[in-house]
């Protein structure tokens, strides 16, 4: 599992302008069997994905997994047109408010009043994928981390303060030991970090050593 984001210098995801084509043509170096998405980020894009053209799915792509135990996202077979995915897979709990009968968007039911991530990843594990990209900030990534499931992260961090906005590691409660892999700089002063996560990475309130 692989989580990327573009952040300021102080750790904030918005109040900035992105380096969103930089970051995206980093992330084909993975080359992902999944693409994971929270609803909070694809409904910050709708009004782009609106007038987005809409090739088709594409074969070798990705699948596009959307986390949306709400179901506040309606726009998922444009979603599946826009040429970069292979298909879509909707991601919900047993708490998620009814679909359209007619929807031709496939289902996963996990847990109870929210999606169950690990269990997501056992079941896109068995159907082969083998490499799972996170395309979101927030609550998800905060949720995954919390929960042990992120085994790479990559921040591409822009040379601004925001000050008052939110921050990517505001959403999760989790020590994490991290390796440093890689580091890139490009023009303007954009550094790409790219971190592997420690297996002995704990919660906060575990105790780490023997003094206990």
């Amino acid at each position: 599992m692989v989580a990327q984001l573009a952040v300021s210098l102080d750790g904030a995801t918005t109040g900035f302008e992105a380096d969103h084509a930089r970051l995206y043509a980093l992330a084909t170096l993975w080359q992902e069997d999944v693409t994971l998405i929270g609803a909070d980020t694809l409904l910050a894009q709708e009004s782009s994905v609106r007038t987005a053209l809409r090739p088709g799915p594409r074969d070798a792509g990705p699948l596009l997994a959307v986390v949306d135990s709400r179901h506040r996202v309606h726009n998922l077979e444009a979603l599946r047109e826009l040429g970069y995915w292979s298909d879509v897979l909707a991601l919900y709990s047993e708490l998620t408010p009814a679909r359209r009968a007619d929807s031709l968007i496939r289902e996963l039911v996990t847990g109870y009043d929210h999606v169950d991530l690990a269990e997501c990843l056992d079941h896109l594990g068995r159907r082969g994928a083998k490499l799972v990209r996170v395309d979101s900030g927030g609550g998800l990534l905060g949720a995954m981390i919390d929960q042990g499931l992120v085994d790479e992260l990559c921040l591409l961090v822009h040379p601004v303060l925001i000050g008052d906005a939110p921050r990517w590691h505001d959403s999760f409660t989790r020590h994490l030991d991290l390796s440093l892999a890689n580091v890139e700089t490009f023009l303007p002063g954009v550094t790409w970090l790219r971190y592997c996560v420690a297996e002995s990475s704990v919660e906060v309130g575990e105790t780490v050593g023997g003094d206990g």
